[in-house]
């Protein structure tokens, strides 16, 4: 083969690869998946181009069928690449949650974003007899935990836009249910850094949350979730012991970095 012919095949190798991970991030931003079409339309290419890619990735477990729509969401591989990314970001993040957690006397939480909620990877769990605990894997709402608030308000405003649906689930009094309130409550989370969950998804349990980038640009967001007795009347102290812990981690990275 000509040296012509090989930079020709490598560009188009590489064109590929990048026209596969704009698909993957697509489906990303919609969990409950989207048609051919629809794809094809969010990525700005052909239908036939798509579809040869995405039956590639469906080979590979990269995206699976989603049987709400008959179209395609994320697969399985995606979940246990992540899954591998996640135990990584846990055993270095988690010297800063320990300190923070003996630091407060509370209970920390590790969380991401996945398929639309907020998934908890790791908790430092503090010696209290009344806790607000929730094991790794369990995944919560976006829209009314401290967690959530604080991924959504830290993500592009488009993104959030197609991950806060228009009618937002009522768990009890508390929560947000109109979605322009939400929004407002998120710039207000954008300016201070800091997001907070009053009893909006448990009652009796409130939260404080803010986000951390690691050197791949992947959020996570580190909480401290606490039984509301003892969260009213210290919600600064946590929100700046939490603050001052996100800090650190960020520099940690940059100096890695």
């Amino acid at each position: 083969m000509s040296t012509d012919k090989q930079d020709q095949s490598r560009t188009a190798n590489v064109q590929v690869i990048s026209r596969a991970a704009t698909i993957l991030r697509a489906l990303r931003n919609h969990p409950k998946g989207l048609s051919l079409s629809q794809i094809a339309k969010e990525v700005g290419m052909a239908r036939s181009t798509v579809q040869r890619i995405v039956t590639t990735l469906e080979q590979e477990r990269f995206v699976t069928s989603a049987s709400s729509n008959g179209g395609y969401r994320l697969g399985a591989e995606i979940t246990m690449l992540a899954a591998a990314v996640h135990s990584d970001l846990r055993e270095e993040i988690r010297p800063f949650l320990i300190k923070l957690s003996h630091q407060v006397n509370e209970t920390v939480d590790l969380s991401v974003l996945d398929n639309g909620k907020v998934l908890f990877v790791d908790q430092i769990i503090a010696p209290h007899p009344l806790q607000a605990t929730s094991q790794p894997g369990a995944s919560f709402p976006l829209h009314c935990t401290a967690n959530g608030k604080a991924i959504l308000a830290s993500l592009p405003l488009d993104e959030v836009e197609k991950l806060v649906p228009e009618s937002l689930k009522q768990f009890n009094e508390h929560t947000i249910t109109i979605r322009e309130e939400l929004f407002k409550e998120l710039e207000l989370i954008r300016k201070t850094g800091v997001s907070f969950a009053r009893e909006e998804h448990i009652e009796g349990i409130c939260a404080v949350g803010s986000v951390v980038v690691d050197r791949m640009g992947n959020l996570s967001a580190v909480s401290i979730p606490l039984p509301s007795t003892r969260f009213y009347g210290n919600e600064d102290r946590l929100a700046a012991a939490l603050l001052d812990t996100c800090k650190m981690i960020k520099q940690h990275f940059e100096f890695k970095h």
